[in-house]
């Protein structure tokens, strides 16, 4: 059985004293959850919330990280870093690094690897835009996507990362995308994994799902056999919203 997984993603939001008092709702709000609970808040906040929830169930994860250990990379952070720093998942790929900073198959691959090396566990994101899915795209780039990401990786390394589906096109646009479609996008990304490794390390990596989940519509996406929990932007900044979804 694969345990839920849901992942808050602040993005740029939260000062630091913000972010601590989130943390601490957070923890509040899903007490006794089943699911594993995360929360990413931006990289000056991760050492402050990591202790807002020390001693908790909620774990703490960052939203980036470069590949490289050291050296002149200014304004970028390193896995060792983030390791010190009491992190324990880590968002690489995502949607938006894609399309503002200038993120690839290549990068993403460098930065799981690098991962994996420190011992952080990989939140890795795919997905199509709405450009994509209409030009009847969706595999094609879900498979790209999965196929950089996972270049050289063993199985064994793969078991110890999530993937999270974003269909981009879902995230803030007005159109959703309904449980069977994101269900259908899940079995082909497992499907993907079985031919890359097998099917039992297949079955055994958790998929998340990241086109705006909420409240309203966490447990039937979670019902579906695919679904292995959910990476959550804006419903993950309040306290009540994010339980909705993990106690769903």
């Amino acid at each position: 059985m694969r345990r839920t997984i849901v992942a808050g993603n602040w993005k740029m939001n939260k000062t630091v004293d913000e972010a601590v008092s989130l943390a601490k709702g957070v923890v509040a709000a899903t007490a006794g959850a089943e699911a594993e609970t995360v929360v990413c808040p931006a990289y000056p906040c991760l050492v402050p919330v990591r202790d807002a929830i020390a001693g908790s169930h909620v774990l703490l994860g960052a939203q980036d990280v470069y590949w490289e250990a050291r050296g002149a990379y200014t304004g970028k952070v390193s896995c060792e870093m983030l390791a010190s720093a009491g992190v324990v998942y880590v968002i690489i790929g995502h949607s938006e690094q894609r399309q503002y900073f200038h993120e690839t198959n290549e990068t993403v691959n460098r930065k799981v690897k690098a991962a994996l090396g420190a011992g952080l566990k990989p939140i890795v994101c795919v997905g199509e835009t709405l450009d994509e899915r209409e030009a009847g795209r969706t595999e094609a780039v879900v498979e790209d996507h999965v196929t950089g990401a996972y270049a050289g990786i063993s199985a064994e390394e793969a078991l110890r990362t999530v993937i999270a589906y974003e269909p981009v096109w879902a995230i803030g646009t007005g159109k959703t995308a309904t449980p069977e479609m994101a269900q259908e996008a899940h079995a082909v990304i497992r499907g993907l994994l079985g031919r890359a490794y097998d099917a039992p390390t297949a079955d055994a990596i958790r998929i998340q799902y990241g086109g705006s989940m909420k409240p309203g519509n966490a447990r039937e996406l979670l019902a579906q056999p695919d679904i292995d929990g959910g990476l959550i932007g804006g419903a993950s900044l309040k306290p009540d919203d994010f339980k909705g979804i993990v106690l769903a």
